[in-house]
């Protein structure tokens, strides 16, 4: 007979990777649900081929494990980083450009400015992409299951607490 903790683990499936994106950890890879491996696979793939990356070069989506709520039964997984690039450090370049956007001479020069970082951005277009594609969590009386840097001004969910947002300022979390 085989023990309920055991069988947890024996119904889950490590991070997928894609054809153009490659799942990244900096440890062993986290075991997740298969219904959220297939839920990340689909996004990312979506995700990899519109920001122009191929299977002869791929994004690489790097992972952490997380060890709360969600985790504890494979629901959940965090994204750190885009091609090397820490989800903070895209949210300060981010930061920068709508900045140097709000201190642009004309209307059209703003619009350049921000429509530049849109395209040129990989953690916010990867934000967008699971807040447009993806089909995320949402228990009864709470917040439908995706944070990340930008979900106060992005997310599905906005009214987030100064506690939660700092919980996700580094990473982008999603459940299913």
């Amino acid at each position: 007979m085989r023990c309920a903790a055991n069988t947890e683990l024996v119904d889950r499936v490590p991070v997928p990777s894609g054809c153009a994106y490659r799942a990244v950890f900096a440890g062993e890879p986290e075991r997740i649900t298969a219904e959220l491996a297939v839920e990340l696979r689909r996004v990312l793939e979506r995700f990899a081929e519109e920001a122009g990356a191929t299977a002869a070069k791929p994004v690489r989506i790097g992972f952490g494990r997380g060890i709360f709520g969600h985790h504890q039964v494979g629901r959940a997984a965090d994204i750190y980083a885009v091609n090397g690039l820490r989800l903070d450090g895209w949210k300060r370049c981010w930061d920068t450009a709508q900045c140097r956007a709000a201190r642009a001479a004309d209307k059209s020069e703003r619009r350049l400015i921000v429509e530049t970082e849109q395209k040129q951005n990989l953690g916010w277009r990867l934000y967008k992409a699971l807040q447009l594609y993806g089909r995320w969590a949402q228990p009864y009386g709470y917040p439908i299951q995706l944070f990340g840097p930008w979900t106060r001004s992005e997310g599905p969910w906005r009214p987030i607490s100064n506690f939660l947002l700092n919980a996700h300022r580094d990473h982008i979390h999603m459940s299913k």
